[in-house]
C-alpha cells in the first residue's frame, strides 16, 4: 500500500473527484461517514461529544461528524476554532447542513472563549488536516494546549492537529487514537510523533483505485494482503535441499542463546537446513537444546570466534548474534566479510564492530541487510536530528553501500536504496530479549529459500511482527517471550494462506 505525501493526497481527492464524477463536498460526506461508522462501533452512544473543527477542509470533515453523530442520537456540542480570514467552501456547506439538523456551531474566536468540557466524555479532533504548513501559533495553538490539559479521550479525524507530514512537530493535539483517510501517512508511523498519533486506525473513504494506482511515491505500507502475494507456493515434490542452506555465525561465552534463537527461527521459517557457526563453548549446548541443527565449531577459541571457516555452500548467512566483540572476533569479521558473496544478514555485535570499522563497510556483498535497533543505527550513521532526519541518513547509507537497512521499532522501517517501507505489524510484546535474533534468523532464513533480499526483509518483518498479534490471544504481551515468537511463526504462514 502507497504512503503519499500531502500534496499526492491532495492530487489523489481531485482525480477521485474527477473521476467519479463527484462533487468536493461529496467526497466529505464519505470521508465524514466512515469515520463516523467507525466512531460508533468503537464508543458508546449515551457518551457526550464534543467537536473542535477549524475552517478549512479538515474542519468541514468534523462539521460532518458532528451532525452525523447527532442523527446517530449522540449528544454532541460542535465548536468551530476561528483561524485563519476565511471559510472554505465546503465547510460553510457543513455548517449550514449541521444548523439544519439542529446543531449548533460554537465558535470560538479567542482562548477566553474555550468552552468548560467536564460534561464531555470525548473529544473530537478536527481543527487542522495534511495541509497545515506552518507550526500553531496563537488561538489555534492556545486551543490545542487548553485540550491537552482535559484529561479526556481525545480522537484526531485524519491526524492530529498541529501535526506536520514532512517535518518535526512542536505542539499537536495528543491524541488518544487517530483515524486516518485510507491513504497510510509517514508522519504517523514515526517515534517522534507518538505522543501526539496514539493508537492508528485507517478507514476506507472509497478513494479513486486509478487515482491511487496513478500515485507516485518511494514510500510503502506492508499490509497483510502484500505479504501473502509476496510468498512462494511450496512444491509438493520439495526436499530439505530444494529449500535452502543458512548458516548462523555467533555466540560466545554466555551468549549462545542468541545464535540458537537464530538458527531456530531461520528453520522455522521454511529453509530446509540450517547449519550454527559457534565457538567450541556453544557445540553441546546448541546440539542438546536445537537438535534439527547441525553445528561447525571455532576450533581455535573456547570463548569466542577467532575465526569464520566451514567447507559447506550457504544459501545465505546471517552474523552477529551474542558474537562479542573480541579483537579475534573483529579480524575474523573483517577477513570474512572480504571474501564474502553468499546473501548476508548482519545484525547485532557485528554492527557494532563495523561501526567502529567503517572502511569495512565497502566489502558487504551487494544487497547485504542490516538490522540495527536504533542506537547501533546511530553508531553507524551518526546521531540524527529528528525521525526525518534518521530516514534520510540511512537512505544515504544504503544507496553508498548498496544494501538495506532494517531499523527496528514499533513501526520497523526498511530502507534500500529507492524506496521506505513500513511493517503494519506488532505488538509491545516484541520489546523483549532476543526478539532481534529471532527476526535475523527469519530473514536469513527466507534468503536461503530464494527470495530477493527486499523481499526477504519485507516478508520477515510482517511475519516476526504478526507473531505477537496471533499469540496475544493465549500469552499475555507481559510474558511474550523471543521462543513465543518462533512457535508462532507457522500460525503467522496459516493466517497469509491465499489457499
Amino acid at each position: 500500500m502507497k504512503i503519499l505525501s500531502s500534496q499526492a493526497i491532495r492530487t489523489v481527492d481531485a482525480k477521485t473527484i474527477e473521476y467519479n464524477g463527484i462533487e468536493s463536498h461529496e467526497l466529505m460526506e464519505r470521508a465524514a461517514f466512515a469515520f463516523t461508522n467507525y466512531f460508533i462501533e468503537h464508543y458508546f452512544i449515551d457518551e457526550r461529544v464534543a467537536v473542535f473543527s477549524g475552517t478549512g477542509n479538515n474542519g468541514g470533515d468534523g462539521v460532518a461528524v458532528a451532525r452525523m453523530l447527532h442523527m446517530a442520537g449522540n449528544t454532541v456540542k460542535l465548536y468551530i476554532v476561528e483561524v485563519g480570514s476565511s471559510y472554505s467552501k465546503d465547510c460553510l456547506l457543513n455548517i449550514e447542513r449541521a444548523q439544519k439538523a439542529g446543531v449548533e456551531a460554537i465558535k470560538i474566536g479567542s482562548v477566553d472563549e474555550m468552552p468548560n468540557l467536564e460534561d464531555i466524555d470525548v473529544v473530537i479532533d478536527a481543527m487542522f488536516g495534511t495541509g497545515l504548513s506552518r507550526p500553531l501559533s496563537g488561538l489555534a495553538k492556545e486551543v490545542v494546549q487548553a485540550i491537552n490539559t482535559l484529561q479526556k479521550r481525545v480522537v484526531s479525524i485524519d491526524i492530529p492537529s498541529g501535526l506536520f507530514m514532512d517535518k518535526p512537530t512542536e505542539v499537536a493535539i495528543h491524541a488518544t487514537e487517530t483515524v486516518t483517510f485510507q491513504i497510510p501517512k509517514m508522519a504517523l508511523f514515526l517515534p517522534d510523533n507518538s505522543q501526539f498519533v496514539g493508537r492508528l486506525f485507517t478507514v476506507d473513504i472509497e478513494l479513486d483505485a486509478k487515482a491511487l494506482d496513478e500515485a507516485e511515491t518511494n514510500s510503502y505500507y506492508l499490509t497483510k494482503d502484500d505479504m501473502a502475494h509476496l510468498l512462494k507456493p511450496l512444491d509438493k515434490f520439495t526436499h530439505k535441499g530444494l529449500q535452502g542452506h543458512a548458516l548462523i555465525i555467533g555466540g560466545s561465552l554466555g551468549k549462545i542463546g542468541a545464535v540458537t534463537l537464530a538458527s531456530k527461527a531461520a528453520l522455522r521459517s521454511g529453509c530446509g537446513l540450517v547449519t550454527a557457526y559457534v565457538p567450541k563453548c556453544g557445540m553441546i549446548p546448541i546440539q542438546s537444546i536445537f537438535p534439527e541443527a547441525m553445528v561447525v565449531q571455532d576450533d581455535n577459541m573456547h570463548t569466542h570466534i577467532s575465526a569464520i571457516s566451514y567447507s559447506i555452500k550457504p544459501s545465505a548467512i546471517a552474523i552477529g548474534m551474542g558474537m562479542g566483540q573480541h579483537s579475534d572476533t573483529e579480524s575474523a569479521l573483517r577477513k570474512f566479510l572480504k571474501g564474502c558473496t553468499t546473501p548476508l544478514v548482519v545484525d547485532a555485535d557485528a554492527l557494532n564492530i563495523l561501526s567502529k570499522h567503517p572502511d569495512w563497510l565497502k566489502y558487504l556483498p551487494p544487497g547485504s541487510i542490516l538490522t540495527p535497533h536504533p542506537k547501533e543505527l546511530s553508531r553507524l550513521i551518526g546521531e540524527w536530528s529528528d525521525d526525518f532526519d534518521k530516514i534520510e541518513r540511512s537512505r544515504l547509507f544504503a544507496r553508498k553501500y548498496n544494501i538495506i537497512v532494517v531499523i527496528k521499532g514499533a513501526h520497523t522501517l526498511i530502507v534500500d536504496t529507492d524506496n521506505i517501507y513500513v511493517n503494519s505489524s506488532g505488538t509491545p510484546a516484541l520489546a523483549t530479549a532476543g526478539s532481534g535474533d529471532v527476526l535475523s534468523g527469519i530473514i536469513a532464513g527466507l534468503l536461503a529459500q530464494g527470495y530477493k533480499p527486499i523481499v526477504a526483509a519485507q516478508l520477515s518483518v510482517y511475519i516476526h511482527g504478526m507473531t505477537a498479534t496471533i499469540a496475544s490471544k493465549e500469552i499475555n504481551s507481559r510474558s511474550f517471550i523471543a521462543t513465543d515468537i518462533i512457535n508462532n511463526i507457522g500460525k503467522v504462514y496459516d493466517s497469509m494462506s491465499t489457499r
